[in-house]
């Protein structure tokens, strides 16, 4: 009960943040535009950017709750992934399309009009550390991902605020497509990490918190187990793993030994977050079929 409580507070959460950013982003988009200043376009950018992966996040973290179906029978934890790649997307496109903007800037600077500036910033401060807030403290590398983003929101806004204020006492109009620049390029660097995160688990590695090594020598050190092979750990999405292997046992090994086994093997993979453990025993005279084919090869 406790589990399903936490996704729907989860998904809840989510949407507030959506709403709020999404809201935000079109009052920005408007500010930026009324007081031509690229920085808090730039900073609009980044905003619509995480209201799409709220989006995305709260319309698949529904779906990523639902259990297997005949067609997916792992469950839907991978939409989240999904996601993710398409955020990253959609965020390197807008980054590009800003940095076209902000850099012919450098050379001919447009005044912003700086009270506005100030007034957007400390209203962008604000709705971000709201939605910061309701995010903090989420497990799921969806809610890590949007936590995140918010904060640096935060960051990004109280660049501009200090920007605003720094032109609204010195004329250095030059300080605004520099603060865009930065902004930006601080956005790319992150996405390009996440995405990089991101393909690594659609290509099904290892998970990075895993010691795959140290897990294939303890499977081997079970006293029942003479070989392991076809040994795979993976991840769904991040948090939740899957593993299996192929363990062979001497021919006369008895039922209470090969239960001996599979309790040690399962126990070695206990500090690992698994949803799918498999154990498939072999007698050593049993010729394993699939290993059968990779003799062959």
């Amino acid at each position: 009960m406790s589990h399903h409580h936490h996704h729907h507070e989860t998904t809840g959460n989510i949407k507030v943040a959506f709403f709020l950013n999404f809201f935000f982003t079109i009052i920005e988009l408007i500010g930026g535009l009324l007081t031509n200043s690229i920085a808090i376009i730039s900073d609009a950018l980044h905003d619509l950017g995480d209201s799409l992966s709220l989006g995305l996040a709260w319309f698949l973290q529904r779906y990523s709750n639902k259990d297997q179906s005949n067609n997916y029978s792992f469950g839907y934890k991978r939409f989240s992934l999904l996601a993710a790649l398409i955020n990253s997307v959609v965020l390197i496109t807008g980054s590009i399309f800003i940095l076209t903007e902000a850099v012919p800037r450098l050379w001919n600077p447009e005044t912003p009009n700086t009270l506005g500036m100030i007034g957007l910033a400390v209203l962008g401060i604000i709705v971000n550390g709201v939605a910061v807030f309701r995010l903090r403290g989420g497990d799921s590398m969806n809610q890590k991902v949007m936590s995140w983003h918010m904060l640096e929101d935060v960051l990004g806004w109280a660049a501009v605020l200090v920007v605003g204020i720094v032109m609204t006492f010195f004329d250095l109009p030059i300080l605004d497509p520099l603060a865009s620049i930065g902004i930006t390029l601080f956005i790319l660097y992150n996405i390009v990490i996440n995405l990089i995160k991101t393909m690594r688990l659609f290509l099904e590695a290892v998970p990075e918190s895993v010691d795959f090594d140290r897990i294939t020598r303890e499977i081997r050190n079970v006293p029942e187990v003479k070989s392991a092979h076809h040994t795979h750990l993976w991840s769904l999405d991040g948090e939740n793993h899957a593993f299996s292997t192929h363990a062979v046992v001497a021919a006369e090994t008895t039922k209470e030994e090969v239960c001996r086994a599979k309790k040690s093997i399962t126990s070695i993979l206990e500090d690992i977050r698994l949803d799918h453990i498999t154990i498939e025993i072999e007698y050593e005279d049993e010729l394993c079929s699939i290993a059968e084919e990779d003799k062959h090869e």
